[in-house]
Order: C-alpha cells, then sequence, then structure tokens
C-alpha cells in the first residue's frame, strides 16, 4: 500500500464513483492531469464523455447492491460522489426511504466491499444539508448535526454508517460538506439564478441583505483531490466554501456583471416576500432565496493547507460565458 503524503507525489489507484456527474465528471479530469495517479470509474454503463485516460468499470446501478470487486482491485483511494441528489418538490411517495436505498445502502455496500479490499481511503461526499438548513453564525465541523429532509437526512445516517465501518475495518474515512456548488454545468437553483439575470425581468429581489456560503466547482475538486492524498485529511469531517459570502441581491448583480447586463432588482421588503413565497407552499425556496448559510471553512485551509483556486468572480464569469455559448 503506498504510503498518502502531502506532497502528492506517490502512485495513487483511485476509484471514482458518480463520474459521468457535474461533479464525478470534473473530478476525474483533475486526477487525470496528475502524474502517479491511475483513474478508475465506476460507472453504470460505458460513456463516451470520460476523458481517455480514465479506466472505466462497469458496475451497474447505486441503488442495486451490486458488486465491485473488480472496480476495486488494487485500488488505495475511493472517492464517493454519486448519489440520488436533492431536488425540489421531489415526487417520490417516500423520498427518504429512496434516499436511504441509495445514499445510505448503496454507499454502506460499496464502502464494506471496499475495505474488503484492502481500500486505504474512502471519501463520502456529503452536504452541508447536515448541519442545518440556515445559520445565525457559520457553520463548523464540531456543529451538532441538524439534517432538516430526506436528502440530508441520509448523508447524516450515510456518515455515522461509514466512520463506524472506518473504525472497525480500519479504513480511513473523510466526509467533505460542501454548500451550494456553481459553474458551468450547475444543475438546479443556480442554473435557475442565470435564467433570471439572462430573461432580465424584473426580480424583487433587491433587498435581500442574507449572507450564503457557495463553493465554486473548482474549488470543491481541488480540495477532493486534496483529500486523497493528505495524510491529515485522515478520518475528519469538512465544510468547504470559497470564503466569499454573498446575499441574493449580490449574487444576482455578480451574474449579471459576468454577462454584461444590467439587473431589474426591485428592492420589496423580505418578510413581505417570504410571506407571499411561503403561502404559495414553497418554503424551501423562501429559505434559498432569503435565508443566511455561511460556512467557515478554517479547518480545510488550516490543517490542510488548502486554498481556493480561483475567486468566485472568475467562476461566474467562465460559468456565465459557457451558458451563453450554448
Amino acid at each position: 500500500m503506498p504510503c498518502i503524503r502531502a506532497d502528492g507525489l506517490t502512485n495513487l489507484s483511485i476509484l471514482v464513483t458518480g463520474s459521468t456527474g457535474f461533479i464525478g465528471n470534473s473530478i476525474v479530469s483533475q486526477l487525470c492531469e496528475r502524474e502517479g495517479i491511475q483513474v478508475v470509474a465506476a460507472v453504470r454503463k460505458w460513456s463516451d464523455f470520460l476523458p481517455e485516460c480514465v479506466q472505466q468499470s462497469i458496475v451497474g446501478d447505486l441503488a442495486e447492491i451490486g458488486d465491485y470487486t473488480e472496480a476495486l482491485h488494487g485500488m488505495d483511494v475511493v472517492i464517493h460522489a454519486a448519489a440520488r441528489v436533492h431536488v425540489m418538490d421531489d415526487a417520490s411517495s417516500n423520498p427518504l426511504a429512496e434516499f436511504r436505498k441509495v445514499n445510505v445502502d448503496g454507499t454502506l455496500n460499496l464502502a464494506r466491499q471496499a475495505a474488503k479490499a484492502g481500500v486505504q481511503r474512502f471519501i463520502f461526499l456529503s452536504s452541508i444539508g447536515v448541519n442545518g438548513n440556515d445559520t445565525f453564525k457559520p457553520f463548523v465541523e464540531s456543529d451538532k448535526p441538524f439534517p432538516h429532509d430526506p436528502y440530508s437526512i441520509g448523508k447524516y445516517e450515510a456518515e455515522l454508517a461509514l466512520i463506524k465501518l472506518g473504525k472497525e475495518k480500519h479504513m480511513e474515512v473523510v466526509i467533505i460538506r460542501p454548500p451550494l456548488v456553481y459553474a458551468r454545468h450547475a444543475p438546479g437553483n443556480f442554473k435557475t439564478l442565470i435564467k433570471w439575470v439572462q430573461k432580465g425581468v424584473p426580480l424583487p429581489l433587491g433587498s435581500v441583505h442574507n449572507q450564503r456560503s457557495l463553493v465554486a466547482l473548482d474549488n470543491l475538486v481541488s480540495f477532493i483531490v486534496l483529500c486523497a492524498q493528505h495524510p491529515k485529511a485522515a478520518n475528519e469531517v469538512f465544510l468547504i466554501s470559497d470564503g466569499e459570502d454573498v446575499s441574493t441581491t449580490e449574487l444576482l448583480q455578480k451574474v449579471a456583471k459576468a454577462m454584461g447586463k444590467k439587473t431589474w432588482l426591485i428592492p420589496v421588503p423580505v418578510g413581505l416576500m417570504t410571506f407571499v413565497v411561503k403561502l404559495l407552499g414553497k418554503g424551501d425556496v423562501a429559505n434559498r432565496l432569503f435565508g443566511s448559510l455561511q460556512v467557515d471553512s478554517s479547518k480545510a485551509r488550516e490543517l490542510l493547507g488548502w486554498k481556493p483556486v480561483v475567486t468566485m468572480d472568475e467562476q461566474l464569469k467562465k460559468t456565465v460565458s459557457a451558458y451563453l455559448k450554448k
């Protein structure tokens, strides 16, 4: 088993799940740029969208209790980025059961097989939702978890099970809880914000003074790759962000600036907006638009020496440019 070193000068074999997804694809791309790293992608079916340097191992769906023996052979590290993702207005009759099936049971099946195969380190991509959905002060790793919805409950249950398994099987476990991740292919809420700005429609969001942490995809992936190599990452939980918290109003203004457009933001009282949105049954939307959620990523910076590789303005410029080219 190779030694995992802070300088990254070592030969490592790394298995990545979720490699065709938004985050996972960027992980394998960055790993391919590092010398001495063999990258294997666990995929449901053959993909033409992965870099040529990536070896593909077909394992089926994470929701199925599959056999990862071939994919895990000779692996030193597993980066588990595959998951059933959180979506607004989940139509499942029992969302928690669905999240548990994939994000808990599927994760534990992979982790047990990884430990049996002699994998040294298992990196689990969790969610800041494990800490909660709003803050009065920035979250830190030592805060008592307060998962608030089926997705974050499932992620927290997976964390607890992984930590227990890691101790029993002497496999290092690293847990990373990112907030909203943004980049050129970002799905969901961030993509919606870009659409709003592009259309130039008037938005009643000119007086939102909340504070929200985000993390650029490039920054998140650089940290994940560091966690795969740094000895001090072993058996730690990390919160990660750009370190540039913004209000909803400021974020829209930054997106507009990157797009070269003017924003039409009307200063409507937040209390009134919150009341109306919740009246429409969209409490989650109200919280994301008007609530604060801040992350203190000091531990990542101080313990591992991590620094963001891009600023928010740089990532937004790339994100908007790619979006407009579609």
